[in-house]
């Protein structure tokens, strides 16, 4: 009887070792992208953002979407960035993004319809991203500020929508500087 008492200890062992690796397992998936919500307000402000030469002065509607590769805030954005694409582009709107420096990454295939700006002028200066800067069709800075406020983005709580609603139809929108609390990540040594 000595022996199935000990495969039955084994087993259980075994189990029971199984059963601790699955739990750690499911806890580092789950919270590898966790992050204390910070309640800290950030201040946006747009004064020195400029479009490059060949992309400024009238034209089209322009977006352009700031992010960082290492943030975990763009994950939140990326579907409604996605959605705006969708929806604007078609009514002439032009994507753009501008990728935090010295960084490396890519953006997903869904939003392949941003063309990549190299440098522009004043983002060094960004508080935060993920954020946006928006030009009306004169190349005025429109909008600069963040996608939304809170932990997440979504066209329910976006002030993207009804900035691009606005200079669709030809109202002019001075909102140049923001003061939110939501999911940023510091763009730079000075805004941490």
């Amino acid at each position: 009887m000595p022996l199935p008492r000990r495969k039955t200890i084994l087993a259980s062992l075994l189990a029971v070792v199984w059963l601790g690796a699955m739990l750690a397992a499911f806890w580092w998936y789950e919270a590898r992208f966790i992050r204390p919500f910070s309640e800290r307000t950030t201040l946006f402000a747009g004064d020195e953002l400029h479009l490059p030469d060949e992309l400024a002065g009238p034209g089209p509607i322009r977006l352009v979407h700031f992010w960082d590769p290492a943030c975990p805030c763009n994950v939140g954005n990326q579907q409604h960035l996605a959605e705006l694409i969708e929806r604007y582009a078609p009514r002439g709107v032009a994507f753009y993004a501008v990728q935090k420096p010295g960084t490396r990454g890519r953006l997903p295939d869904v939003l392949a319809g941003l063309r990549p700006i190299a440098q522009l002028p004043g983002a060094d200066r960004l508080p935060a991203s993920p954020a946006v800067g928006i030009w009306d069709a004169q190349g005025r800075l429109a909008y600069f500020g963040p996608y939304s406020e809170g932990a997440t983005c979504t066209s329910s709580n976006s002030f993207i929508e009804p900035i691009l609603e606005a200079l669709a139809q030809g109202r002019s929108v001075d909102a140049t500087h923001t003061l939110a609390v939501g999911c940023y990540c510091p763009w730079s040594d000075a805004a941490d």
